[in-house]
């Protein structure tokens, strides 16, 4: 049914019905009222005198007052949203209040966003850009509201890299597919690490998109090779280069990781990228994409240089089987382990000897290049809002 929205008293109407109707997740009536021709108008869904889904997009503000995020995919969530009679809107921590929350909401007939108050949705989305914004005190107390008010949300968090890796260490399958991995400190640990493997990677905790890595090698006389993106250094001795890079290895918590010879395709090394979404109590696949490492052999990141390939190219059973399996178990660790996960993405990869390595797991899934895995992703979406909701 249709409700309206009057801007200049930032108040909810319906004109269809008289009786007790609500909205949000706090199921706030909804009074009854004549329409005016400036008021803006939705047209919802209705179930058991509850109108919705209203779905709150949760993402960050800028120092400058600005809101930022992924505006792309929130103007494709709302469009699949209203084709289903529900409605979306995006807000930072700074707009919530006791009762309401001052948002922003898309309309696809005018290509525009406009400025709205709405009760607390029945489902927050978490897309919150920034580790330090989600971290701080402000945003943690938007989500201690949430859980008071029973308001469910999804990707509570961040995923740190330390704390992913020793949770999958202690699991009895997930276990037999992680990189030899250790903190990237103290010295000595670092070095004996270094001296097994000989060529290691260096990795921040709390980073993506490829950000921060460095390869380290060991060469001749026990000389240090320090590869980088921008950058690369040698060190005449392990001492030298620990002098030189302690700080940033402490305080950034780096991991040291095993390299992995990944299988190569025409010469050049690739990695699986694996987009997951949660379907009832399981978890599926909605795409997988192929990373190649290209112009640099450092990261297949396709925004440093990888490229893309379609994942049917190189396709096999063991693959599949593979795929499938990380899929399954890791979903259900993250959500019993760190709160319900409706989403992520996987990067992991085939070594030369055929042994199959999970890198690590994004809360935040980049959007995937290929058109059909991101159609897919608002649909999975959509479904899940549906699903969570009881719409």
């Amino acid at each position: 049914m249709k409700i309206y929205f009057d801007p200049v008293a930032t108040q909810w109407y319906q004109s269809e019905m008289e009786g007790t109707l609500t909205l949000g997740g706090e199921k706030q009536p909804i009074c009854f009222k004549q329409a005016v021709p400036d008021y803006l108008s939705f047209e919802l869904g209705i179930k058991n005198n509850h109108l919705g889904p209203l779905i709150g997009i949760m993402t960050a503000q800028k120092r400058n007052g600005a809101i930022t995020g992924n505006g792309p995919l929130f103007i494709e969530l709302q469009k699949k949203l209203i084709s289903h009679g529900g409605i979306s809107f995006i807000f930072t921590s700074e707009g919530v209040h006791d009762d309401s929350i001052e948002g922003f909401t898309f309309l696809p007939a005018q290509e525009n966003w406009i400025k709205i108050t709405v009760p607390f949705p029945d489902l927050v989305y978490n897309r919150i850009p920034f580790r330090n914004y989600e971290q701080a005190e402000q945003s943690q107390h938007v989500f201690q509201i949430l859980k008071e008010k029973n308001i469910p949300f999804f990707n509570p968090c961040f995923i740190d890299k330390a704390e992913l890796h020793f949770l999958f260490k202690n699991h009895p399958i997930l276990q037999n597919f992680l990189p030899e991995t250790i903190l990237a400190f103290p010295k000595k640990d670092l070095f004996l690490f270094l001296q097994k493997h000989g060529n290691i990677y260096l990795k921040p905790a709390q980073s993506a998109k490829g950000k921060g890595i460095y390869r380290l090698k060991l060469i001749e006389n026990n000389e240090i090779f320090l590869q980088g993106l921008k950058r690369n250094e040698n060190f005449p001795t392990f001492q030298a280069f620990w002098e030189h890079w302690e700080q940033e290895l402490t305080s950034k918590h780096y991991l040291a990781q095993e390299e992995i010879d990944s299988a190569e395709f025409e010469g050049n090394r690739f990695d699986f990228r694996i987009l997951v979404h949660a379907v009832q109590n399981d978890y599926q696949i909605t795409g997988i994409g192929i990373r190649q490492s290209y112009h640099q052999d450092l990261t297949t990141h396709v925004p440093l240089g990888g490229r893309l390939l379609p994942y049917q190219l190189l396709q096999t059973n063991e693959h599949d089987e593979f795929i499938q399996t990380i899929v399954k178990h890791a979903g259900k660790v993250l959500s019993d382990e760190l709160g319900f996960f409706g989403e992520f993405s996987i990067d992991a990869c085939v070594s030369d000897s055929g042994n199959y390595y999970l890198y690590e797991i994004n809360s935040k899934p980049m959007s995937f290049d290929e058109t059909e895995i991101e159609t897919r992703k608002i649909e999975k979406l959509c479904s899940l809002f549906y699903q969570i909701t009881n719409f």
